[in-house]
């Protein structure tokens, strides 16, 4: 009865951040431009006129017409094509790659935050060390080295991205631990393991969920930055390698902004759409910014 109980507790939970979350407008657009981003991945076979790696579709540098809504690339590629494919990639990296840096920043945020004492000394000390470095810089040498592998590229953001969200959730465990409901806990003698997952990882979650979803946003973008500069992995396309294309092969200079500008709102678009969920959930699970 009692998991029964709890999981219509987490039925009831999501019910109401559900009925709060779409009181929020720029939440509900975030959302709206999220589902369209999404179906476009899933149907991408089924929207793009032509295959991902289809070449002479055109002439090269063609200007938009009704045969290339987006032009062409320096191949003759229909860069519209391009564009749908690459919402896969872009939103694969972004979405896992925040996935993993919230869980690993999350148990190591936790960890540190109950056990304190050497365990938080040494976790602090190397989340340290990771954010004293340069994100950028750290970013680049560590993508150089792997090599241009989507995988190679998702663990490097995930190296930089996760000692952040470790270092929130440590302060929020900090503040939780003293509640006296965890004091009881511990006074009837539950075990660490229980305390942590079934007392203090319920209440610091919503900061986590928040900091994941804006983790997202970040991942885009530093997939994107990679690909740009060349890091990237040719061999799939995202919206970051169209850019690295453009730029390489003069499209800027030709004239040719069709090849620019659309993955460049896309990209735009995905971290703003981001942004307003990570607003408006911030706003619905942290009740001191909750509109009175």
């Amino acid at each position: 009865m009692s998991h029964r109980h709890e999981v219509f507790a987490i039925l009831r939970k999501v019910k109401s951040t559900w009925h709060d979350f779409r009181k929020n407008k720029l939440g509900i657009l975030g959302l709206v431009i999220l589902l369209f981003f999404i179906t476009i991945a899933l149907l991408a076979d089924n929207l793009a006129p032509y295959g991902e790696w289809e070449l002479r579709t055109g002439r090269p540098f063609e200007r938009p017409s009704s045969r290339h809504p987006l032009g062409t690339d320096e191949l003759g590629r229909d860069i519209l094509s391009l564009v749908i494919y690459g919402t896969r990639i872009s939103l694969l990296v972004g979405m896992v790659a925040a996935l993993f840096s919230a869980g690993i920043g999350g148990i190591i945020g936790l960890c540190s935050g109950y056990f304190g004492g050497l365990v938080d000394d040494v976790l602090m000390r190397v989340t340290d060390s990771l954010l004293v470095i340069p994100t950028i810089v750290l970013t680049i040498i560590m993508a150089a080295l792997l090599g241009p592998n989507i995988f190679n590229i998702i663990l490097v953001i995930v190296i930089v991205s996760w000692p952040p969200i470790a270092r929130i959730i440590r302060s929020q465990v900090l503040s939780i631990k003293e509640q006296a409901y965890v004091e009881a806990a511990h006074a009837i003698g539950c075990s660490s393991t229980r305390i942590l997952f079934r007392h203090i990882l319920p209440n610091a979650l919503p900061m986590l969920i928040v900091n994941m979803v804006f983790q997202v946003s970040s991942a885009i973008l530093a997939e994107a930055a990679l690909s740009f500069l060349g890091l990237g992995d040719p061999h799939h396309t995202s919206w970051g390698m169209l850019l690295h294309y453009a730029w390489s092969s003069g499209a800027l200079a030709a004239g040719s902004w069709w090849y620019v500008v659309p993955p460049g709102l896309c990209i735009l678009a995905l971290v703003i759409a981001f942004a307003f969920i990570g607003y408006a959930l911030d706003e619905v699970l942290n009740p001191r910014l909750r509109r009175t």
